[in-house]
Formats: C-alpha cells, sequence, structure tokens
C-alpha cells in the first residue's frame, strides 16, 4: 500500500503513511482515524467502495437507474460502435459554441471585419477543445463533476462565492439565448408575438425538458443532435444559396492578422474569444461525461473513455465550427464594408415583406458602417434574398436559443446541486434554475425595446468573460493535483502549455471586459472608485485560485492554504497497477 498523507482543512497532517502515526496525528487532529494498513480490507467488496450506479444520488441531475451502458473498453483497437455509445456529451456541450450570443459575434466579425478573422474563431475553437479535454478527465477520473470538486475542496466561503459566480455566468449567458429565442419567434409570426411573449414561451422550455427527460438520456441528445442538424441545414443554406469566395475563406483560416481592421476589429477578435469559452460548459461537460457506465476502478478503461469522450468532442466542435464559418461568411459576403445607406437602398428595391418604417429604423439613411445584431441580420437577408431567407434565419437561431437554453438549465443545476450539495426532486430544480434565469430577462423584455436588446451581447459577453477564471483555474488546479487525478494527472509540459492557455484567454477576456466598460460608461469617479474596490475583490479571489494553482502544481509556499484536500491511494495494495482513486480527509472512504 501506497504511502498516504491526509491533510485537514487547516493543513495540518491528520494521518500518515503508517497505521501507527495515523493513529497518533488522527488523535491529535480530532479527525476520525484512517487505518491505512487495513485498507485492503476496505477495499472494493466494502459498501464504501461504491459503484457506478452509486456515484449518482437518487434526485441527481442524472439518471442513478440509466447509466448508458458502453461495449468493453478492454480492446486497443479503435471501435467506431464504442464511438457511438459515447457520443452525446460532447454534441450538448458544443451547443455553447452556437447559442445566439455566438451567432451575433459571428456575424459582428463579418461585417466589421470580412473573413479576416477567421482564424481567430478557429484558435478560439481549438483553445476550448483543449480546456473541454480537462473537464472530460476530471469528471471521468474522479467521478465528481467541477461543482462538486468546488464542493469538496474548497472552504465554504470562497465556494458560496464561486457558487455565485457560476451562476452569474449562466444568468448572463441565459439572457443572450432567451431574447435570441424570442427574436426568432418575433420573426417567425410576422411581429405578432411580442418579445416579452416569446420570453414567457420559452418557459416552457421547462416542461419541454421535463418532458423528454421522462423517456431518457439517449433520445434527449439525439433531440439535441436534431437542433444541431437544424442549424447546420438553415446556416448552411444562406451559406450555399449565394457562396462567398472560397479563397478569401480559406486566406481568413489560414493567415493571422487583420489589417485596416482598426480597434473595432480589434475588439471583435477578442470578442470571439470570450464568445466561444464559456465558464457553465466546464461544469456542463465535467457532468455530462458521468452519464456512461465505466469501471472507473480499471485504468485501461479510464484511459479509453477518456479518449472516446474526446475524439467525439473533436467531431462535435468541428461541426460547430463549420457552422460558425458559415455566419461568418455570409454577412462578411454580404455587409462587410456596407453603410446604413446601402441596406436601405437595397431594401427599397426588393420584394421583402419588411415595412419601410421598419427598415428606416433599423437602417437609418446615413453612411455609417451598419451595426449588425441578430435582428438587423433577419432583415438584410430578407431584402437580398427574400422573406424566405428571412424566416430561415429565424428558424435557425430558434433552434440555437432552444437548445441552448436547455442546456443551460442543465447547467444551472449541475452548478446548484454540486455548489450546495442539494438533492432535491428534479422538478423543484428545473424550476428554481429557469426562474433565476428568466425573471431578469423577462424584465429586459418588458422595459426595453429590440435595438436595446440587441445590443447587450457585448455586455453580457463582458460579464461572462469575468467569471471564466472562476472557472478554469478550479478547472486546471484539480486536473494538475495527483492527490486528485492520481495516475492521469496533468504532465509537466501540458502543466505548462495549459497555465499559459488560461492566462492569455483569461488576460483577453479580462482586456475585452476593460475596454467595454471604458467606451459604454460615463467617464465619473465615483464609477472609477466603485470599479476600483470591485477590481480589488475580484483580482483577490483570483490571487486565491492562483495560490492553489501553484499548490497542485507542487509549489511548497501555499502548502498551508485552507484547502479540504483529497488523498490519493493506490488500490489492492498493487504500487504498479490499478488505478489511483481519492480517499476523503475525514471518512476514509473512496470518493468516486
Amino acid at each position: 500500500m501506497e504511502s498516504v498523507t491526509i491533510l485537514s482543512v487547516n493543513g495540518k497532517r491528520a494521518s500518515s503513511s503508517s497505521s501507527s502515526s495515523s493513529s497518533s496525528s488522527s488523535s491529535e487532529s480530532g479527525a476520525p482515524k484512517l487505518d491505512v494498513s487495513q485498507m485492503d480490507d476496505r477495499g472494493r467488496n466494502n459498501s464504501a467502495f461504491r459503484n457506478d450506479e452509486d456515484d449518482i444520488p437518487p434526485n441527481q441531475t442524472y439518471y442513478a437507474d440509466e447509466l448508458i451502458d458502453v461495449p468493453d473498453l478492454g480492446k486497443k483497437s479503435f471501435s467506431f460502435r464504442t464511438l457511438w455509445a459515447f457520443t452525446g456529451p460532447g454534441f450538448l456541450m458544443s451547443i455553447a459554441y452556437l447559442d445566439p450570443g455566438n451567432i451575433e459575434s459571428d456575424l459582428q466579425s463579418g461585417v466589421v471585419a470580412g473573413y479576416k478573422l477567421l482564424w481567430v474563431l478557429m484558435t478560439a475553437t481549438i483553445m476550448g477543445l483543449l480546456v473541454q479535454r480537462l473537464a472530460i478527465r476530471l469528471g471521468m477520473v474522479t467521478g465528481l463533476h467541477l461543482a462538486e470538486m468546488c464542493y469538496k475542496q474548497y472552504p465554504k466561503v470562497p465556494r458560496l462565492i464561486l457558487w455565485i459566480m457560476a451562476e452569474i455566468a449562466i444568468i448572463g449567458s441565459d439572457i443572450q439565448e432567451v431574447i435570441g429565442t424570442s427574436l426568432a419567434i418575433y420573426i417567425l409570426s410576422d411581429q405578432a408575438v411580442p418579445i416579452w411573449g416569446g420570453v414567457l414561451i420559452t418557459v416552457f422550455d421547462t416542461f419541454t425538458f421535463l418532458l423528454l427527460d421522462k423517456y431518457g438520456l439517449r433520445k434527449l441528445e439525439l433531440f439535441f443532435g436534431f437542433l444541431i442538424t437544424v442549424m447546420a441545414i438553415t446556416f448552411g443554406y444562406e451559406y450555399v444559396h449565394d457562396p462567398p469566395p472560397q479563397i478569401e475563406v480559406i486566406k481568413g483560416l489560414f493567415i493571422p492578422g487583420c489589417a485596416g481592421c482598426g480597434p473595432e476589429g480589434v475588439l471583435r477578435a477578442v470578442g470571439i474569444v470570450g464568445a466561444v469559452i464559456m465558464p457553465h460548459n466546464l461544469f456542463l461537460h465535467s457532468a455530462l461525461v458521468k452519464s456512461r457506465k465505466v469501471d472507473r476502478k480499471d485504468k485501461h478503461s479510464v484511459q479509453q473513455a477518456n479518449m472516446y469522450f474526446f475524439v467525439e468532442s473533436c467531431i462535435a466542435l468541428l461541426i460547430s465550427f463549420i457552422i460558425n464559418i458559415f455566419v461568418v461568411c455570409v454577412f462578411a459576403y454580404g455587409l462587410f464594408g456596407k453603410t446604413n445607406q446601402d441596406v436601405q437602398d437595397l431594401c427599397a428595391n426588393s420584394t421583402s415583406s419588411s415595412s419601410e418604417q421598419e427598415i428606416e429604423e433599423f437602417f437609418p439613411a446615413n453612411n455609417e458602417t451598419v451595426d449588425a445584431d441578430i435582428y438587423r441580420a433577419g432583415l438584410f437577408l430578407g431584402c437580398q434574398y427574400g422573406d424566405a431567407a428571412r424566416y430561415i434565419w429565424a428558424v435557425g437561431i430558434l433552434a440555437a436559443g432552444q437548445s441552448s437554453t436547455m442546456t443551460g438549465t442543465y447547467s444551472g443545476q449541475f452548478v446548484m446541486e454540486g455548489f450546495l450539495n442539494l438533492h432535491w426532486a428534479r422538478w423543484k430544480r428545473v424550476l428554481l434554475t429557469r426562474t433565476i434565469a428568466i425573471a431578469p430577462t423577462l424584465f429586459l423584455a418588458i422595459f426595453a425595446d429590440i435595438e436595446q436588446l440587441t445590443g447587450l451581447n457585448d455586455y453580457l459577453n463582458a460579464v461572462m468573460s469575468l467569471q471564466l477564471p472562476f472557472a478554469l483555474i478550479p478547472t486546471l488546479t484539480f486536473t494538475s493535483s495527483p492527490k486528485i487525478m492520481g495516475d492521469f494527472v496533468n504532465g509537466l509540459f501540458n502543466k505548462i502549455i495549459l497555465a499559459i492557455l488560461a492566462v492569455v484567454i483569461v488576460g483577453i477576456n479580462l482586456f475585452f471586459v476593460v475596454v467595454t466598460i471604458d467606451e459604454s460608461l460615463p467617464h465619473h469617479w465615483a464609477i472609477y472608485t466603485a470599479f476600483g474596490i470591485f477590481g480589488v475583490l475580484y483580482m483577490t479571489l483570483v490571487g486565491y485560485l492562483v495560490l492553489h494553482l501553484i499548490d497542485a502544481f507542487g509549489g511548497r509556499c501555499c502548502s498551508r492554504l485552507p484547502y479540504e484536500r483529497l488523498t490519493v491511494h493506490k488500490g489492492d495494495g498493487d504500487e504498479t497497477a490499478p488505478f489511483a482513486f481519492a480517499v476523503d480527509q475525514y471518512s476514509g472512504n473512496r470518493v468516486n
């Protein structure tokens, strides 16, 4: 049996590698005794070492009685049948890359910079894939999703603050999704259903979600696959109907730079990164991978599961990337360099059913470049290609909004039950999380007009960008800790690359926030003071998380931080094999 050190919350030794020192240390610290010498007797046959089905309490979001069976993972050769069994979580995760907020960022980058920012979109998607890989490994190896791990690892006050930050990110994302869905309904109903009415309709997502939930997880995953297919067809139709010059698309993808874009182009590039890499997606994906029945006591099975989940995520994000390319290129081809007057003249000579008053409201007669958003994009498509194109666009936005609000509901449940250790009945959690997200959206829809609502995208992306460190840093911390991940801990090279990646992502997002605030808020000492105080508190929490990250990387300066630690043991007393598992510091029971 491998030597063990278990630390209490204050960092003091609670038990050591021998049974005798374990006994004395336990009595000193007041923690229950953990007899490591008898760990074999408390091994896999002990009820404390739960099966996969036992990882999920009865009221948990995922199904305690319906984990999805996968083929035998003992084979070393790649199997498409096995890949199909693991297909689902990655596609649900990829929907966050296709929500209305991302779609709007895509079309705005096309309008402002043409095809020149496609390489930024590709780079952001690759960075997102690397980050999602960490979430896969965390959930698959430990059997705990990110929120559950935060509950076990951080003291109460930081944990509650992290929960609040996660809820803010989910609310910000949900506002984008619900507004996008409402705009789609507004277009498809020929303005018969007001925006606030569309928001109320999306409340029924709750009942849709519960209805699909009853039919099983696999059917729910297939439904999401259908919605992604709808997006691919609708946005792809706009691309194929009047294809842009393909050589320009290829140049935009593989030639970095944005010559002549100006400050607005730089802001759009930063906005793409902020829109693509979303904090709540890490909570979501680390939980979704728990849905497959994998023997986590077998190292090879876990390795195979990680591999298949990663391949599935690559495929899912490739599809989402292609759909995003469709959107960027359609509007780069149609609106790049165009003025409001150009669009107004186009609409005057078209068969679009949009009223002249509406066109003049959203495209005033001036020579300013078009300020695009989801609704204006629909008006332009109607003028350029006819009303059919406008309705097809709205169907795509509706699919994006509906799918993302439902995955947002899942994220909200995972976050709430994980951080607060709540295990309510499923319908109660769905109702609460939807209410928290819908209430501010309904308020905005009632008291703001369409132009104000569609202009919220940058502010909401800034809000979510601020929350990113509070999901990304803990994910990197946990996956870099040998005490948690055992044999699956991030290697030195991965730690360096991922740490640099985290710094770049967080830096880009904070830059976007600062620019957005500077351009949007009045320059007054009171505002600067308020944001100064907020900035100090914000950086204090980030610094706290970074210290834990340093500790996970092996830095000794942080070893006495208040940190509820998990300790790793080898199974069956064999030092060479099986698979490392985490043991709770107080009970001595395996966590996963």
